[in-house]
């Protein structure tokens, strides 16, 4: 399962409005490094035949089989860690360079 924040999803309609690219499914990927951490990918695209399909905050999440076992449980949030750059984050307990957030 992939979960999207409301921020995420805002700013994914964003560039979906602006790229003229509505109604496409945002596809998120994940590759391991050699050191053992993840490397992320985003973008609009098609759903081929062994993709599975989320739906998170009305957004269809696509993911191949490749990554699906990488980014099971990850929360894809858009926050703006330094001044004036917002970012995607990906928030993955299979990633082991992260950290959960503490309370």
């Amino acid at each position: 399962m992939i979960t999207l924040t409301p921020a995420a999803a805002k700013q994914i309609r964003l560039s979906a409005k602006e790229g003229n690219l509505d109604g496409l499914p945002i596809r998120v990927a994940a590759t391991k490094n050699n050191d053992g951490s993840l490397h992320y990918g985003m973008g609009f695209d098609d759903v081929k035949e062994d993709d599975t399909t989320y739906t998170s905050e009305n957004i269809d999440v696509v993911i191949s089989e490749a990554s699906k076992s990488l980014l099971n449980g990850t929360t894809i949030d858009y926050v703006e860690i330094e001044p004036g750059n917002p970012q995607f984050i990906f928030m993955n307990p299979n990633d082991p360079n992260f950290k959960p957030p503490t309370e």
